[in-house]
């Protein structure tokens, strides 16, 4: 335990995603070994987001704008919606340059022990974006994990009456990796997702 304000510190990093005990304390020791200079640019810049970014009101991806740069581009495919997790997703995806759809943020994923169900995620949204004949195929680009999946069979439940077409992102064998440490249900979705060559 460290006396007032260095306490304090170490405990709020604590609570940041990610951040153990022993990584709060060291970020903390950096921050005052740190210029005064740097840790005010440091400060600024979390208080300039907070108080800058915002919710895109069409996708639900982070903006400094009431729409974002994604959904006010012209050239990009309005038929194609990529349904993601976060905005982290979103990134991510981008970074392929394969991918010039649309997106729809759900904000998480169905996960009952954690208490988030369909109601706490932005699928009532999705489904009213649906409605205006713009979308043909829905990608659903969830994670794959057990919530993910679930959120998977979820939305596809929910958006089969729908009548647009449906894709899931394939999953399998990493690229470089050996096929006798991929799990069951790795390996079995990189057969199910296999190509004619």
């Amino acid at each position: 335990m460290y006396d007032g304000a260095v306490q304090t510190l170490i405990d709020e990093l604590g609570r940041l995603p990610g951040i153990g005990p022993k990584s709060a304390q060291r970020i903390a020791f950096h921050i005052l070994e740190a210029s005064e200079e740097d840790m005010i640019a440091l400060a600024h810049a979390i208080t300039e987001v907070k108080s800058k970014i915002r919710l895109c009101e069409i996708c639900f991806n982070v903006s400094e704008h009431e729409i974002c740069s994604i959904c006010r581009d012209e050239h990009r495919d309005t038929g194609l919606l990529c349904v993601v997790e976060e905005s982290q997703d979103v990134i991510a995806i981008e970074r392929t340059r394969t991918y010039n759809g649309r997106y729809h943020v759900l904000g998480g994923a169905i996960n009952p022990i954690g208490g988030i169900g369909p109601e706490q995620l932005r699928v009532r949204e999705l489904l009213t974006r649906l409605q205006d004949d713009t979308v043909t195929e829905v990608i659903i680009a969830t994670n794959p994990n057990l919530e993910g999946e679930a959120t998977a069979t979820y939305l596809t439940r929910m958006l089969s009456p729908v009548g647009i077409t449906l894709s899931r992102l394939a999953s399998g064998l990493p690229v470089g990796g050996d096929l006798e440490y991929a799990d069951e249900v790795t390996l079995g979705r990189a057969f199910e997702g296999r190509r004619k060559l």
